[in-house]
């Protein structure tokens, strides 16, 4: 996937930096998924809190077994349901790709924003893998959904700054960039998949 930004003949600090039409999709198709994915989570949160017995559709055996990460404390980090975080985040992603579908361009600080956003997300669905893997237990295939999404948006997002001269880097890696992003979330979700296989070998056997 490559990126053309068209970059204003402006200042660093007032330059406004679009995208192509392939990264707006991008961001469209994974936001849509990580929603889809809150969306499910968070209608099934709510008919175990009505119903402790509840069991949702995707708890399929005592791996996957999205009823046991819901009830987990790690489902609620900040007081509330995590999917409701995603609610939100996920739809601001969405509006954000037609925006730039639309011919919308933004500047260097709001590109920045959208970095540390997706740095925040990559990094909370590491840690939700992480007790998902090695203290609760099990898998929930919608919350796998919703990191692949956020795995993928991260590192384009990232390399869509780093080749728009939004992040400092050097030529090589901007020309890396331009050929091999796909390579970064392709080598991230295949050492998640790694990880799973390794966690529950045994029981897959």
């Amino acid at each position: 996937m490559t990126t053309t930004s068209a970059v204003d003949d402006m200042s660093s600090d007032s330059r406004t930096i679009g995208a192509s039409r392939a990264f707006a999709w991008m961001l469209v198709v994974t936001g849509a998924a990580g929603l889809l994915a809150a969306w499910v989570i968070t209608l099934d949160k709510f008919k175990i809190l009505e119903d402790p017995n509840y069991v949702p559709g995707c708890s399929i055996n005592p791996i996957i077994a999205c009823g046991s990460i819901m009830k987990s404390e790690q489902a609620s980090v900040f007081g509330f349901p995590n999917p409701m975080l995603g609610l939100v985040t996920y739809g601001m992603v969405i509006a954000i790709g037609v925006g730039l579908l639309a011919g919308a361009r933004y500047r260097r600080w709001y590109w920045l924003g959208l970095n540390a956003g997706m740095l925040f997300g990559v990094g909370f669905c590491v840690w939700l893998m992480i007790q998902s893997l090695y203290e609760i237990n099990a898998l929930c295939l919608w919350c796998c959904l919703a990191w692949v999404a956020t795995i993928i948006m991260f590192w384009y997002v990232t390399s869509h700054n780093v080749r728009s001269g939004v992040l400092p880097a050097s030529a090589g890696l901007r020309r890396f960039l331009d050929e091999f992003t796909w390579v970064l979330p392709v080598v991230h979700i295949g050492v998640v998949l790694m990880l799973i296989l390794t966690r529950w070998w045994d029981q897959l056997l």
